[in-house]
């Protein structure tokens, strides 16, 4: 397996799509031509980092021009969370594999599919199977979860409603705190403290005041909010004071031991 840096990596003047595309043109970089091509159209735990839909369709050309199947891994940013039901749906593209877990059996029960296009579906009934898959109850659940909330646009349009209040409060928030950042799309978002122990001491406040909240990022840098899609404006407002009041009473005695 070769990493490859994602989109913005090393800054805005080096398109990552286009030094894969000719790292696998050129035989003398070493690296062999992929089986497949495996992206996050917005990145969970890699710190909410946004793909740009050209970024995105660049790299599913690269994919498709050198013959690799192209995988989107959409466990944490797909069933709607970063906008569309699908995080790359704004590129445009049809990947080969999807990778849905999470939020898809609607009832917070385990499960998890891969999507896969019928000419790349070599299995025979049964052949791909195990221990702890076949989850009928999850299976119950995420049919009507999907009946109930994606036969018509309402819910979307609840969603981006509440990813508006989220962009406001998190832009409030950092907008307070020098040095911080918000990143991520939707109802996938978070503010970068530039700092593991500093998102660390916000996320164990937060904690201490109700607030389950998670850290992400190369060094948990970033306080990652992913509230659930259903739930109601009270509590997402409420939720999200708990953590302005966190993140403020830490920038403050970050100032503090500064002076």
């Amino acid at each position: 397996m070769s990493r490859f840096p994602y989109d913005g990596y090393l800054g805005t003047s080096v398109d990552t799509a286009d030094l894969l595309d000719r790292m696998l043109d050129d035989p003398s970089s070493g690296i062999d031509l992929p089986a497949a091509i495996i992206v996050e159209a917005v990145q969970g735990e890699g710190g909410l980092n946004v793909a740009r839909p050209e970024w995105l369709r660049r790299v599913a050309e690269a994919a498709r021009r050198h013959g690799a199947l192209l995988i989107l891994d959409e466990v944490q940013a797909g069933c709607g969370r970063a906008s569309d039901f699908f995080a790359f749906e704004a590129a445009g593209i049809m990947p080969d594999l999807i990778a849905l877990a999470k939020s898809l059996s609607g009832f917070g029960l385990p499960m998890s599919l891969l999507l896969i296009r019928p000419e790349h579906d070599v299995w025979s009934p049964g052949e791909h199977n195990g221990t702890f898959r076949g989850n009928n109850h999850a299976f119950v659940t995420a049919r009507v979860a999907v009946e109930k909330f994606w036969t018509d646009s309402r819910f979307a349009e609840a969603v981006a409603g509440k990813a508006d209040l989220l962009d406001q409060r998190l832009a409030a928030i950092s907008g307070q705190i020098p040095g911080t950042r918000v990143k991520g799309r939707g109802m996938i978002q978070g503010i970068d403290f530039g700092s593991g122990p500093l998102a660390a001491e916000v996320a164990r406040r937060c904690h201490d005041a109700g607030l389950i909240i998670e850290t992400s990022g190369p060094n948990g840098e970033v306080v990652k909010v992913l509230a659930p899609l259903t739930i109601p404006i009270d509590l997402f407002n409420r939720g999200l004071d708990i953590l302005e009041e966190a993140s403020l009473v830490v920038a403050a005695s970050q100032r503090a031991a500064a002076e």
